[in-house]
């Protein structure tokens, strides 16, 4: 069967699908030097295609899923980038072309497909009690070793898990060594219904509540603190009826409030606290914290559709201008249904992190990628979150980056003191690099940059876990080196 991508721009120039698996044993420096203390690995997802899509209106979100794993040992970096060996993507292998039709429309699947799960894969991957998984919000985790990243099973954490699918983006509180994470649309497609779990340092459910949501909409990422849970809800809408027709999993409705639950860390049903604000979108946070009666979640918000290819219901584009980091603040003393609002950086971005050893608490130090142009590329900042200054990168090359990932300097060592690993895209020169830059000094650029002999096409998250966790399967104080 002959294969051939469509000509669309999805496709063109560095996101055409590169569909290789790759090994590289020891990436060879460009210049500078891997700082000593690094131990340990980083591990991402991204999406690619196996095959061509069925219809020519892809979406940069769909494809499979690729695993990547960046592995420091005394200075020493291997890569390894595998397949996730989905259910999907097997069905396929075995078909030879794609049977999956527009994103998470399984009314247009190919005959092929019925009964097969969808799941790619392709979004995030997490490392929690002893074991690896990777993530897309639409489906449950995948095992995948932790050294090999040969996919394993399908998980329901041991029959903990009834929702049909878990959240892209769990948070890993590494104090407590727990994993809290939620389900949106938790009884399937259409329903209002979100579940929210929490995974204790063995991997046992500790919690479980679920409540109803305003709308079956999209929950790409919510927020947590020491005493807190927030789920904000953006009015991307999915309508079964449409999907019936052929449409579009999502539809975006300018006409309605961004609605936030907020809701005690192990709290119930009743106790959820609804606040509402203007018509907005995002997909990202960065972190949340409790402050006495004050909740704080930084988002990084679009003042429209984060996702303009998915349409109003009657048919317009509502694009957004870049987004910007902002603070939503709830105060739950006061009474009040709605949360304020502060921009916390004048300069847009997007992908936010922090220091993951302070997720859920106040911290000063985030970091970003910024400075995106109309050519493709942009870099990366680092935004002190009191003042709002930023510490920007400038290095007047044809390169993009991918989401940043901070690593401590030691296990002790202060909130933001560390490193950022960062994938670089060399656009005019067809390979990515890996580049390592001092977290407290971003503007100075990378302390050690690292060839890689392929095209890292894409990659949406990941995380980084440190020798010692990976050796004895648990987070906390003195294991974040």
């Amino acid at each position: 069967m002959e294969i051939q991508f469509p000509e669309i721009q999805l496709y063109q120039g560095w996101g055409k699908p590169l569909r290789t698996e790759s090994t590289v044993d020891g990436l060879e420096l460009v210049s500078g030097h891997v700082p000593e203390g690094i131990q340990g690995t980083w591990y991402r997802a991204g999406p690619d295609r196996q095959y061509p899509s069925m219809f020519r209106d892809d979406v940069f979100v769909d494809g499979e899923g690729m695993a990547h794993l960046f592995r420091f040992d005394g200075g020493h970096v291997t890569y390894v980038s595998r397949w996730v060996r989905t259910a999907r993507f097997l069905a396929q292998e075995q078909a030879r072309r794609s049977l999956f039709g527009r994103y998470r429309n399984r009314y247009n699947d190919a005959p092929e497909a019925s009964g097969i799960n969808g799941g790619t894969g392709n979004t995030n991957m997490l490392f929690h009690a002893g074991k690896l998984t990777v993530l897309k919000e639409d489906d449950l985790p995948y095992e995948m070793d932790p050294d090999t990243l040969a996919t394993g099973p399908r998980t329901d954490l041991n029959g903990a898990v009834t929702a049909v699918s878990l959240s892209a983006h769990p948070k890993l509180d590494q104090q407590r060594d727990e994993v809290i994470t939620y389900s949106f649309q938790a009884r399937g497609t259409g329903s209002r219904d979100i579940a929210i779990y929490i995974f204790g340092p063995d991997g046992s459910k500790q919690h479980e509540v679920w409540f109803e949501a305003p709308w079956a909409g999209v929950v790409h990422d919510f927020g947590v603190t020491e005493e807190h849970i927030i789920i904000p809800f953006f009015p991307l809408i999915t309508d079964v009826e449409v999907l019936k027709k052929g449409g579009s999993f999502y539809q975006w409705h300018d006409d309605k409030p961004v609605h936030v639950a907020v809701l005690p860390r192990r709290g119930t049903a009743a106790q959820v606290r609804w606040f509402e604000g203007p018509t907005a979108s995002a997909g990202h946070m960065m972190n949340a914290y409790t402050d006495g009666t004050d909740v704080h979640l930084d988002v990084v918000l679009y003042a429209g559709n984060c996702f303009p290819f998915f349409l109003t219901p009657d048919g317009r584009v509502c694009d957004s201008p870049p987004p910007l980091l902002t603070r939503f603040t709830f105060d739950l003393a006061s009474g009040s249904k709605h949360y304020a609002q502060r921009r916390v950086c004048d300069r847009p971005g997007e992908m936010p992190r922090t220091d993951d050893r302070y997720q859920g608490r106040h911290c000063r130090n985030g970091f970003m990628i910024m400075g995106r142009s109309p050519a493709g590329t942009s870099s990366v900042g680092r935004i002190d979150l009191d003042t709002g200054a930023v510490d920007y990168w400038e290095h007047g090359e044809r390169l993009s980056v991918h989401e940043p990932q901070f690593v401590p300097r030691s296990p002790d060592s202060p909130e933001g003191d560390g490193w950022l690993l960062v994938i670089l895209n060399c656009l005019d020169r067809g390979h990515s690099e890996l580049a390592i830059l001092d977290a407290g000094r971003v503007a100075a650029g990378p302390v050690a940059r690292l060839h890689l002999p392929v095209r890292v096409r894409s990659t949406f998250h990941g995380n980084w876990v440190p020798e010692q966790v990976l050796r004895n399967g648990r987070f906390g104080a003195g294991d974040n080196s």
